[in-house]
């Protein structure tokens, strides 16, 4: 596939690339690849595909929206979507094979670091979608990361913001044993891959739903179209739509812009300490000495995950790695985060207190008031993840753009929307057992939602 690939484009401009291919180029090298790439699948026991439904023309739906999306092996859906064009990350272009198959797909391409790039892709999506039957079908996945197809989570609007019609597909696995799904955490796609070459076959079913025609609304609302289609989706698969989206590789709900995590890291770092040994007195001998380190100033805030397991008093290092991992990207954390997530659910310390000491700490210039920035700093120092969106906070809490202790207090009390921090995050744990959905969270933060158990 690789060579062959390549050679769809060779020797055309770039004025040529920009354009789609068409002649000699698409009907000699499309059957190709698109048999190479059914005789892939079939190598990984794919044998057989059963397609439900019809799939739409081009005039019929520019767009083809897939879900749940649960392993890199949903690619399949690919041969009886006749090699779709696809929008993908520009990073995977520098990877052997798959980028030779992105520039034969003439995939629209944005870098995630790039917020330029990002408009740039969104004005090529529009045009494509808009050309009326000049650029081929485009297929995407709406949820645009990997989960264990128990829910869907909430469809970004990409898909949806040309407002043409598109065709809902649905990807069933109907096997005994589950080897195709992985997610953001447990079985690695090198697991999935091995226990599913491991099966003398794999069943996989493509179902193409009738078209979904927006409505006026829908056209000038991409949210509310994508909202729609994801209900529409979940019921026709027997499952529940969340609000729930990934931001940094976890799964959180959003609120008033806020992003607050479906499973707190301070709550899984108790449990951790927990099954460590670690009581409650020694839990809040650690967590005085953090606080007593953050506001001495002299060593700085940040520790490795060796100075954090003397700290914590445990015996293996590899539990305060673990707890790293959960508050940043690297072996070493903030103790500011640790602290002010996991005292609250402690119960050692109220709210009132627990805030004057983070406004204090995160209040660098002084004047006892908050920028937005430091706003943003200490409500991840409290929800245990990066904050980006804290306007909405900001004006809230904010008078004649001075933000107080107290008024931050007052609108994490008594703000309808905001109080949900207070009551699911800074709680005590006995007091904060359930999540913004009314789901449940048990001791291993796995959530229920009546008895079906979603990760």
């Amino acid at each position: 596939m690789w060579p062959i690939a390549r050679l769809r484009l060779a020797g055309l401009s770039e004025e040529e690339r920009s354009k789609p291919v068409e002649g000699w180029r698409r009907w000699f090298y499309h059957p190709i690849i698109w048999l190479l790439s059914r005789a892939v699948f079939f190598s990984l026991g794919f044998y057989w595909i059963k397609v439900k439904g019809r799939r739409a023309n081009l005039k019929e739906a520019p767009v083809l929206v897939v879900a749940p999306h649960s392993s890199f092996l949903d690619m399949l859906v690919f041969c009886p979507a006749q090699l779709a064009t696809v929008v993908s990350r520009s990073e995977n272009t520098s990877l052997p094979v798959i980028g030779a198959l992105l520039e034969f797909n003439q995939s629209v391409l944005v870098s995630r670091k790039d917020p330029e790039s990002r408009k740039k892709a969104v004005a090529q999506l529009n045009e494509r979608l808009t050309s009326d039957g000049y650029w081929p079908q485009m297929l995407m996945f709406p949820e645009g990361t990997t989960t264990n197809g128990s829910a869907l989570l909430k469809f970004k609007p990409g898909a949806f913001l040309a407002g043409v019609p598109v065709q809902p597909v649905l990807l069933h696995y109907p096997n005994k044993l589950d080897t195709v799904r992985w997610t953001y955490k447990g079985t690695a796609w090198t697991e999935a891959l091995w226990h599913t070459v491991s099966q003398p076959y794999t069943n996989m079913t493509v179902e193409f739903l009738p078209v979904y025609n927006p409505s006026e609304e829908e056209k000038k609302d991409p949210n509310l179209y994508a909202d729609n289609v994801q209900r529409l989706m979940a019921r026709a698969l027997g499952v529940p739509a969340t609000d729930h989206v990934m931001e940094g590789g976890v799964p959180v709900s959003k609120v008033g812009g806020l992003s607050l995590p479906l499973e707190s890291p301070a709550r899984e770092t108790l449990t951790l300490l927990h099954k460590n040994g670690l009581g409650a007195h020694e839990v809040q001998t650690a967590l005085d000495r953090m606080i007593d380190r953050c506001r001495s100033g002299a060593q700085g805030a940040k520790v490795s995950a060796e100075e954090l397991a003397s700290m914590l008093g445990l015996s293996h290092q590899q539990t305060a790695v673990h707890i790293c991992g959960l508050y940043s990207k690297d072996d070493s954390v903030d103790l500011r985060h640790i602290y002010f997530s996991v005292a609250p659910l402690t119960g050692c310390v109220d709210l009132k207190t627990l805030l004057h000491s983070a406004f204090t700490l995160f209040n660098r210039e002084g004047g006892g008031s908050l920028s937005e920035r430091e706003l943003s700093d200490l409500m991840e120092a409290l929800v245990g993840i990066p904050q980006h969106r804290i306007a909405e906070l900001y004006a809230a809490a904010s008078d004649q753009n001075r933000l107080t202790e107290e008024s931050l207090l007052r609108v994490l009390t008594a703000h309808p929307t905001f109080q949900k921090v207070t009551k699911e995050y800074l709680r005590p744990e006995e007091a904060a057992g359930t999540l913004s959905n009314g789901r449940s969270v048990n001791n291993n933060g796995s959530v229920y939602n009546n008895s079906k158990k979603s990760e």
